[in-house]
């Protein structure tokens, strides 16, 4: 099954984000918040259009050690940052499955 957006507003703050999920409904990327859903929705379309670039993955490592990725505009302003992973290997299945899924058109509007 292919993967999918799901837009989402916050109740606390009234502000907008999306998450990316794969086919099996693990959450593989998640975006900051927008104050508005149109900028939500341009965050969707960037991840769209810059998923599939091997160089606009920035892999990292968290201070506890875990290894982690945020995917980058050509601007490189984050787009979104991913899960912490108990592997650089996992990190790296992690980038492939945003590769694969991130060029989804199914938007899921949750708001």
């Amino acid at each position: 099954m292919a993967g999918w957006f799901e837009l989402s507003k916050s109740a606390a703050n009234g502000q907008f984000s999306f998450a990316l999920k794969a086919g099996n409904a693990e959450q593989i990327l998640k975006s900051e918040q927008y104050t508005t859903k149109a900028a939500a929705q341009n965050g969707i379309e960037s991840v769209q259009k810059n998923s599939p670039l091997d160089d606009r993955y920035q892999r990292l490592v968290a201070k506890d050690g875990r290894p982690y990725f945020n995917l980058l505009a050509g601007n490189s302003q984050i787009i979104g940052t991913s899960q912490m992973y108990s592997s650089e290997a996992a990190r790296d299945n992690g980038i492939a499955s945003v590769k694969n899924n991130g060029s989804s058109a199914t938007i899921k509007d949750l708001t």
